[in-house]
């Protein structure tokens, strides 16, 4: 039951793997941004913000394109290598500035922002786009507004889209997306096209969708189906209108002022559209020189390995290298499945094992807990089976080592007593019930104490009589002499007892005991429902007729051959018996009067 409860938990929990819900995706992504590296700024790239004071100082939002020209102008005399625009220019210039901002943006390689709308105003694709393989993947744009002609004629024109994941946080931005007419790059795309002096893009596909994305003079950019890339977060320098510092840089120009573009959610927190790109180009930047955060194709497939891999370890461990070291090496599983995802993230393997480590706790715990119940029942089991019919002490170490006890039914040699009451039946007729039971509990408790007393366990009662093994459910060293040592002591108990009965004015009573040492099966016999640990076996059955004997042999006790051949007592020698079942009679034996 036990495997088959666990079996079914780690079915269920590869089947929410394999379901891959909203929460596991959120917790697999908040996981990639804890480990993903956030990177120092590449040195190519510096963010003007234009800020709340610049526009009041300026009058309002737009700036008239005339002071547009001046600042793109003033920028590139202080250094700058390129200056690309975060803004929309969609519309003419109200006070005429087209022209001049027009002739300043063509002065260096630039590029201007297209935002998504809920429409295409016009055909729109951009030039020079290559695809090699199959043109498929990609995200489809919702729609897209150009900017003016005079501008765009002029620059270069770049998307600047922000898809957000499930959790409504933007970290994969795609270098190019779909229109109706064709592919539409990038802001941070053009950028690069427009420095490096290429002409055109190179997409490579599968059947799959998009793999990577070239561009002349830099390293392939590895993207997954849909031309995204991991961005790295990268505190990208900034400087302002009164400092410029843009000396061999190239420069994104965005406003920070509220109310003109809504600050975008990250996991870096509310950012600006023109600090994404910022990051984005960094990222791909450092794509050039060391690999990219990405998710690899098949990435569930291995996360599924780990989730299955993970709960077989842990149930393995907990179920056959004992509880402290199956534990132990449990949570060094989890631990290093933990540090095998931070290793792979690091080195831009965005595979995710978050949920194999929950799935391996879970299962841990499951396997402790079921492994906890079903050892506190085995060690209630032992307590209730054994606690009257061993000392304390000896229930403990059974509890404590329940593979010192093999349930369910093993061959040892032992030692086996039975006792009986002599003239039961008229003891009964000559007292009341309730004296007879008296007189039976004292009686039983008289021999119980010997027994415990010299080790042994008392099997069971039946009516007046005792059985008693010595050598199970522990090991007993010469447990022959132990077996005669307690006859000896049930004698001498009854004695004393007898004593007290003639005090009280109840009649004494008389004892037979049969020894006999052999082989037999012990363990708990009995149905599913209703079961007792006991012996079986011709060596018990012998014990039983020599109890019966010891009336007729007129002795108190009669020991078989085969516990006085092991033992070290001193017995007497007895004419041989016949037994009911045996063909042969038996040699037997008795105690000596030196123990009175």
């Amino acid at each position: 039951m036990k495997k088959l409860i666990v079996s079914v938990i780690m079915v269920l929990l590869s089947g929410v793997l394999l379901y891959q819900p909203t929460l596991l995706e959120v917790i697999k992504l908040r996981t990639f941004d804890a480990f993903v590296q956030t990177e120092q700024p590449t040195g190519n790239v510096v963010v003007l913000n234009l800020t709340e004071d610049d526009i009041h100082r300026e009058g309002g939002w737009p700036f008239p394109r005339q002071r547009l020209a001046e600042i793109h102008t003033d920028l590139l005399d202080r250094g700058a290598v390129s200056v690309s625009w975060v803004a929309a220019f969609s519309e003419p210039d109200r006070f005429g500035g087209d022209a001049a901002f027009a002739k300043a943006l063509s002065y260096s390689p630039s590029v201007i922002a297209m935002f998504e709308t809920d429409g295409y105003k016009e055909p729109l694709k951009t030039e020079g786009t290559v695809i090699l393989g199959d043109d498929v993947g990609g995200i489809q744009a919702t729609g897209v507004t150009q900017n003016i002609k005079p501008l765009r004629n002029v620059a270069l024109q770049g998307i600047v889209s922000a898809p957000v994941d499930v959790d409504n946080l933007v970290r994969r931005m795609p270098l190019l997306m779909r229109s109706e007419d064709g592919w539409i790059a990038s802001f941070g795309m053009q950028l690069l096209k427009a420095v490096t002096g290429t002409s055109t893009y190179v997409i490579k596909t599968n059947q799959n969708g998009i793999q990577e994305v070239r561009v002349k003079q830099l390293n392939p950019i590895p993207t997954d189906t849909n031309g995204r890339v991991w961005v790295n977060w990268v505190q990208t320098p900034t400087t302002s209108l009164d400092e410029m510092d843009v000396a061999g840089k190239m420069v994104i120009v965005g406003t920070t002022a509220k109310g003109i573009l809504p600050q975008v959610a990250t996991p870096i927190g509310l950012i600006y559209p023109h600090q994404i790109q910022a990051s984005l180009l960094e990222t791909i930047l450092w794509a050039s020189n060391k690999p990219m955060p990405m998710i690899p194709q098949g990435a569930l497939l291995y996360e599924m390995l780990n989730v299955v891999f993970g709960m077989l370890l842990v149930f393995i461990f907990l179920n056959y290298l004992g509880v402290y070291l199956g534990l132990a090496l449990s949570l060094l599983s989890i631990a290093g499945m933990g540090v095998l995802g931070f290793m792979l993230i690091q080195r831009g393997i965005l595979i995710d094992v978050t949920w194999a480590m929950i799935s391996q706790f879970v299962v841990a715990a499951a396997t402790f807990y079921l492994n906890y119940k079903e050892q506190y029942k085995l060690r209630e089991q032992i307590k209730k089976q054994f606690e009257h019919y061993l000392d304390p002490r000896q229930v403990k170490r059974l509890q404590d080592n329940p593979s010192l006890l093999k349930l369910g039914g093993e061959k040892r040699y032992c030692t086996f007593l039975f006792t009986d009451v002599r003239g039961f039946t008229a003891l009964s007729e000559r007292v009341t019930p309730e004296e007879v039971t008296y007189i039976m509990n004292r009686a039983l408790t008289a021999q119980q104490s010997a027994v415990a007393e010299c080790h042994g366990m008392v099997d069971k009662y039946i009516g007046d009589a005792m059985m008693a093994i010595f050598g199970a459910p522990l090991d007993l060293e010469n447990h022959e002499d132990w077996a005669i040592k307690c006859a000896k002591k049930i004698q001498l108990n009854m004695i004393e007892l007898n004593k007290e009965f003639e005090a009280e004015g109840l009649p004494p009573i008389q004892i037979g005991i049969g020894i006999n040492s052999g082989e037999a099966i012990v363990g708990n016999m009995g149905s599913d429902q209703r079961f007792d640990y006991t012996a079986i076996g011709d060596a018990v059955n012998i014990a039983a007729r020599l109890e019966s004997g010891t009336k007729a042999a007129e002795v108190d006790v009669l020991i078989g051959i085969s516990t006085k051949q092991r033992s070290g007592s001193s017995l007497k020698e007895l004419p041989s018996i016949e037994a009911k079942g045996k063909t042969e009679k038996l040699n037997v034996y008795t105690l000596t009067k030196d123990f009175l």
